[in-house]
């Protein structure tokens, strides 16, 4: 097996980088890079994994992310169908405030910039109402070359400095200090889970995945994600259980819980409850609630 670099390297030569996907699906395995990330889903939906913690994605989200803050823009998976006509877009900005921009962050004027940024290294999601602000800003960008690009830029990190109410994307204090080593293997371990996580996955399975004795392994999973990996696990499996259970494609929430993995609605409705705080049927009605209340 072809082991994939933990560290993305960005190609050298320009302060600003922009990157522009047109795919069938996003890049499927966990990542990190020095740049901070901004990125604006055009097209495209599934769950972001950054740090330790998910998100569920879709068509029009902003996110920025930390400077090598561990992530994954895993696609649903109706776009691993064989069949599957569907892609995704989106328009990605990468920068560095300790690379070639260290002395424009060294301004007095970038001040309150560079503070915001430096306490958002867990990332964060531009919240809905002002999203839309921001695609124009990252279209601008994408287009622009120069100073100019440089300036629509600062306009638009000064911007987001003034946001309002975000929330940081991984909670915690997520260890982004691990080796390239340590991450590839902890990748190894968010990749299998994410795309086996219907399956009966088993501690001993995924120990040797990272030629680890299962107590040793769940020394080493701790240590590196601040969270146990039934935890993780099951994490995985509601983010998709909720999903699921708002998009109707199912006939019951029995064939949601089985579908992702849990051997009995018991369980499933336990755990689901202990991450959301909700039960699944009242996720359901809150979530038909708040679409009513939008037409």
């Amino acid at each position: 097996m072809k082991v994939l670099p933990f560290t993305i390297p960005v190609p050298h030569g320009q302060s600003i980088i922009v990157q522009e996907e047109v795919l069938p699906h996003f890049y499927p395995h966990l990542h990190r890079h020095a740049e901070i990330q901004v990125t604006w889903i055009q097209q495209g939906e599934g769950t972001l994994l950054a740090g330790n913690s998910m998100h569920v994605f879709g068509s029009g989200d902003v996110y920025v992310l930390g400077a090598n803050q561990p992530h994954l823009f895993k696609s649903s998976p109706e776009y691993f169908a064989e069949d599957s006509d569907k892609q995704v877009r989106a328009v990605s900005v990468f920068f560095n405030p300790n690379g070639q921009l260290s002395a424009l962050f060294g301004l007095p004027e970038m001040v309150l910039v560079k503070s915001f940024f430096t306490k958002q290294q867990s990332g964060f999601k531009v919240p809905a109402e002002a999203a839309v602000a921001f695609w124009a800003m990252i279209q601008k960008i994408q287009y622009a070359n120069g100073a100019a690009q440089l300036a629509l830029l600062i306009d638009m990190l000064n911007a987001m400095s003034m946001l309002e109410g975000i929330e940081p994307l991984s909670s915690g204090n997520f260890p982004y200090s691990m080796t390239d080593p340590e991450g590839a293997r902890i990748a190894t371990v968010y990749n299998y889970i994410m795309h086996n996580y219907s399956s009966a996955l088993t501690l001993d399975e995924v120990a040797r995945l990272a030629h680890l004795t299962p107590n040793a392994f769940c020394r080493y999973f701790k240590k590196h994600t601040r969270t146990t990996f039934i935890a993780f696990v099951n994490k995985v499996r509601v983010n998709e259980a909720c999903k699921l259970l708002v998009n109707g494609s199912l006939n019951n929430i029995a064939d949601v819980a089985y579908s992702c993995g849990f051997s009995s609605i018991t369980n499933f409705n336990y755990v689901f409850k202990a991450i959301t705080g909700k039960s699944p049927r009242d996720y359901i009605n809150e979530y038909s609630g708040a679409v009513k209340a939008t037409r």
